[in-house]
């Protein structure tokens, strides 16, 4: 990480520690999801098919961002959108305490999130926060989600798979450690990320994390949904609806308002 930038983690010295709902009762049990999500996921890969077959843009793992116009206002703006992350850093949950679906994959303080969007849902609360980023995402066509997403020193995100073929994902580089390896691998491909690029890619696909450095890796991730014709439009847009209104989303934003709620409590 370069001179002069440190990031925090909740528990650092100087800052009184939120709590972590997920060690609360809310997460004792393990959530049940509707039934048609659990059917959903069953037949993830017949809709996926669909959606692929329909889709308007390349569907190899890794694609080329310069097909997506968008992706330019975020390298035009990464250097202050880079400032409002960092701005924001103390007030970012691990991500497994707002979103236990992730707890497998993300364990508790190695990887933490500073929501924007999610799922459609704003969080007017952070977006105050990040004006710059705020007006840049505003501007992003079809957007489904939006976060800082940040990786502590020697994290290791294992292999895993998004919800849906009917989202993209994007990431603006904002810190990128140089001491050591931090990467991505997608599928069969590896990526790195760099300051002020972007790389977008399908989730769907097989796909794991490392940050082999001593220092912190800061990403801003975009999901938008991906452009399509019908029938895939209407799968995508179909079972994203369901996604959106589920526990997988519902119990992640009543987290999220907890934690903001103990934040504005800590600084009263």
């Amino acid at each position: 990480m370069r001179e002069g930038v440190a990031i925090r983690c909740e528990e650092a010295a100087g800052v009184v520690c939120v709590p972590d709902f997920a060690a609360g009762a809310v997460f004792a049990e393990a959530i049940r999801r509707p039934l048609l999500i659990r059917v959903g996921k069953r037949l993830r890969g017949v809709f996926d098919r669909i959606i692929g077959a329909s889709s308007l843009v390349s569907n190899a793992p890794v694609l080329d961002v310069r097909e997506f116009g968008w992706t330019r206002l975020l390298r035009d703006n990464w250097e202050a959108i880079r400032d409002e992350a960092l701005a924001c850093a103390d007030a970012s949950p691990a991500l497994a305490s707002i979103s236990p679906d992730h707890r497998a994959i993300a364990p508790v303080n190695k990887w933490r999130s500073f929501f924007l969007w999610g799922y459609g849902y704003s969080i007017e609360e952070n977006l105050d926060r990040c004006p710059v980023t705020r007006s840049v995402v505003a501007q992003i066509p079809e957007l489904n989600s939006a976060f800082f997403s940040i990786l502590a020193p020697g994290t290791h995100i294992p292999a895993h798979r998004g919800v849906t073929k009917g989202l993209l994902t994007c990431h603006l580089g904002l810190i990128v450690p140089r001491d050591g390896d931090a990467r991505m691998r997608v599928r069969n491909r590896v990526v790195r990320w760099a300051e002020g690029e972007t790389l977008l890619f399908d989730d769907t696909y097989d796909h794991e994390v490392w940050n082999d450095t001593a220092g912190t890796r800061v990403v801003l991730l975009i999901q938008v949904r991906r452009p399509l014709r019908q029938p895939g439009k209407w799968i995508a847009d179909a079972f994203l609806g369901i996604v959106r209104r589920s526990a997988f989303v519902q119990e992640a934003r009543a987290n999220l308002t907890r934690w903001n709620a103990a934040l504005k409590a800590r600084d009263v």
